[in-house]
């Protein structure tokens, strides 16, 4: 695959004409009409390194695509044994920090997902063409993966910049062959993901296919089968597709939605997630990326016109409920897909919510029941998948997979039920309702409804296995676990909130994301000026900029499990309250109310406050530094007692203290 408008060897580039150059870029364009402010930056840009490329060896590639970003680097270099990314800001006399971090960024990107960038130097280059000259300074970062800090210069100084990082580093020449055959194996944020898939980028395109994983576009297929069998032979059939976190349900769901998003098509789906946060956030995040895009071509697309699109894909399941309840004719969508299904309401939870908010006193259906027998409306054929995350109930109601099982014997007889092989795990609490499908037809066993391997940590693929056996209490397994996790993705455990703090500014480079997260019943850690009854906007925490105060960035609002579960951040700071403590005897579960903690009896809320930590302590992709406070003897709240164990069992199972 060609991911460049224009590439050859820096002497063949030289020798080429501007204009043909810049036809070249024109053409590769993707046809669409070029402002005449990038026509302009291209020609500047052929001019100046025509220039400072004089007697230099190498290849010169323009507008390289990322794919995971969805955006082209201005120029890439192979010289030697660097790979140089330039980002031209022609005209400019300021180098500002959007553009460093953009330049570090592409330079990251290369390296944690082009194969044959992996074990190369990459130097990021700034280049303000109008800036004041500055000796330039290279160095390498605390991580030591050859990944360079940007260098900054002017036009001028291009060539000096080049002899400087080619000075210091070394290693044999790159083979530009070689290096362009590299297979590109993204791992994106699902915020990426809902982003390129709504761009008409399929799952292969920024999915690892790499063999440790089952690739996604097996259970993609898999499902996308089972649809078409349904239509064609006119049954109902639901899916349960199930995973670990991190690995990959909610891409499915939307792989599968943005391929059928026709409203005249019977094959229309919709993707239902009653994870408000979540929704809230790809609603806004695909409205943004709508209108840059429309702006790009020259459009005057408004936000609002954009989000109304984007609402018709990705809807909340309490709107899509509330609409079929007051029209009993049959969606309009023939699939449906729900996300983190196992967080449906039980019977009493949607009961009582439809008496108090719906005025619909004695309510007879869960949500799950209800939710079926809106697809069942449909007389030939409908489908639903749900998606499954095991462990993942964290709120009163949330009735788990078995409602959904319980539904279908109850009241769908006649419906095509096909299960993942592994919810028969325990974190799926599915074992005494699968016992009762034994006896009835058409329920089919499928190995690639399940995602076994998480997707979120490019870094390290055992995370969520290391946190359930944390959590579990499987010490040794959880020791043995963490040796190989650790030697690629680093988890740190501290008892000060300022170090942590460091630790995770120090780790983040260019724009990745970083942030402090916390279990919403932790209410003591208020002298540390955290809140977690304080709410915090989830658009803004999750997609602005450090330059905005409301951002995570910021490391003031927290976010607790409910405005984070679905998402993730590159590095996190999970911070531990007394909530949940650490005994020789197990885990001690407690809420605070008025002045004191107290025991949390009900075995369901218990594992509802076992199952937040489960969430705090997978969000991280790259990273994570886990803060348990010293306490203050001073303090009845905060005794050092109720932390001191907490901290011991993780320093035993071998984290590293900072």
């Amino acid at each position: 695959m060609k991911r460049d408008y224009y590439s050859d060897s820096i002497a063949k580039f030289r020798d080429t004409s501007p204009n043909e150059i810049l036809g070249t870029l024109v053409k590769s364009s993707g046809g669409f009409a070029v402002e005449p402010t990038q026509r302009d930056a291209w020609l500047e840009e052929i001019r100046i390194l025509s220039s400072v490329l004089s007697g230099v060896e190498g290849s010169i590639y323009f507008e390289y695509a990322i794919p995971r970003m969805g955006k082209r680097i201005d120029v890439v270099l192979l010289i030697g044994s660097v790979i140089f990314v330039l980002e031209f800001k022609v005209g400019e006399r300021e180098f500002t920090s959007y553009a460093c971090n953009q330049a570090w960024d592409y330079a990251l990107d290369l390296k944690n997902f082009h194969e044959t960038s992996r074990q190369l130097f990459i130097a990021p280059v700034v280049i303000a063409t109008n800036a004041r000259s500055a000796a330039p300074i290279v160095s390498t970062t605390a991580h030591n993966d050859k990944v360079l800090s940007p260098l900054r210069c002017n036009a001028e100084q291009i060539k000096l910049v080049l002899e400087s990082v080619l000075e210091f580093t070394d290693g044999a020449s790159i083979d530009p062959i070689q290096w362009e055959t590299g297979r590109y194996s993204p791992t994106p944020t699902i915020i990426e993901a809902a982003i390129a898939l709504y761009n008409n980028h399929s799952v292969t395109d920024i999915s690892r296919s790499d063999a440790a994983a089952i690739n996604l576009t097996v259970t993609s297929e898999t499902l996308l089968e089972i649809i078409q069998s349904a239509r064609a032979n006119s049954f109902k059939a639901i899916c349960f597709v199930t995973g670990v976190p991190g690995a990959g349900k909610t891409l499915v769901g939307l792989n599968i939605a943005t391929q059928r998003r026709d409203e005249t098509s019977d094959l229309y789906s919709v993707f239902l997630s009653g994870n408000g946060p979540l929704v809230a956030i790809l609603h806004e995040a695909l409205a943004r990326d709508r209108v840059r895009h429309n702006k790009e071509q020259g459009g005057k697309l408004r936000k609002t016109e954009a989000m109304s699109e984007v609402k018709a894909f990705i809807q909340n399941i309490h709107h899509f409920r509330d609409e079929c309840l007051i029209d009993p004719e049959p969606p309009i969508e023939h699939v449906a897909l729900f996300d983190e299904a196992q967080r449906a309401w039980n019977l009493q939870q949607t009961s009582n919510f439809m008496a108090r908010k719906k005025n619909t006193p004695n309510f007879s259906q869960s949500e799950p029941e209800f939710l079926i027998s809106c697809l069942n409306r449909h007389r030939d054929w409908a489908v639903i998948v749900c998606l499954v995350g095991g462990g993942q109930e964290i709120n009163t109601g949330e009735a788990g997979i078995t409602e959904w099982m319980d539904s279908l014997n109850r009241s769908f007889q006649d419906w095509h039920i096909y299960i993942s092989s592994r919810l028969i795990d325990s974190e799926y609490a599915a074992g005494h309702v699968l016992q009762e499908l034994e006896t009835r037809p058409n329920v089919i066993t499928k190995d690639e409804l399940h995602l076994g391997v998480s997707m979120r940590s490019f870094r390290a693929e055992h995370v969520s296995l290391l946190v359930k056996q944390l959590l579990d209490l499987d010490k040794e397994a959880a020791r043995e676990t963490l040796a190989r996790v650790s030697q690629k993705y680093p988890i740190a455990i501290t008892r000060d909130l300022t170090l942590a703090k460091q630790w995770l500014k120090g780790k983040a480079r260019g724009s990745e994301r970083y942030g402090i997260v916390a279990s919403s019943q932790a209410e003591r850690l208020k002298p540390h000026a955290i809140d977690v009854k304080c709410s915090m906007d989830p658009i803004h925490w999750f997609l602005d900029g450090p330059e905005d105060v409301r951002s995570s960035y910021y490391l003031e609002d927290v976010a607790t499990e409910f405005a984070i579960q679905g998402l993730e951040l590159d590095w996190s700071c999970v911070t531990w309250d007394a909530d949940f403590r650490y005994t020789k005897t197990g885990w001690e579960h407690r809420s605070f109310r008025g002045d004191r903690w107290n025991n949390i009896n009900k075995l369901e809320r218990k594992t509802y406050l076992k199952n937040a930590y489960r969430v705090l302590l997978t969000r991280a992709r790259q990273g994570m530094v886990i803060v348990v406070p010293p306490g203050d003897a001073e303090d009845p709240t905060r005794k050092p007692e109720f932390y001191d164990p907490t901290y011991e069992y993780l320093h035993e199972i071998g984290f590293r203290t900072i």
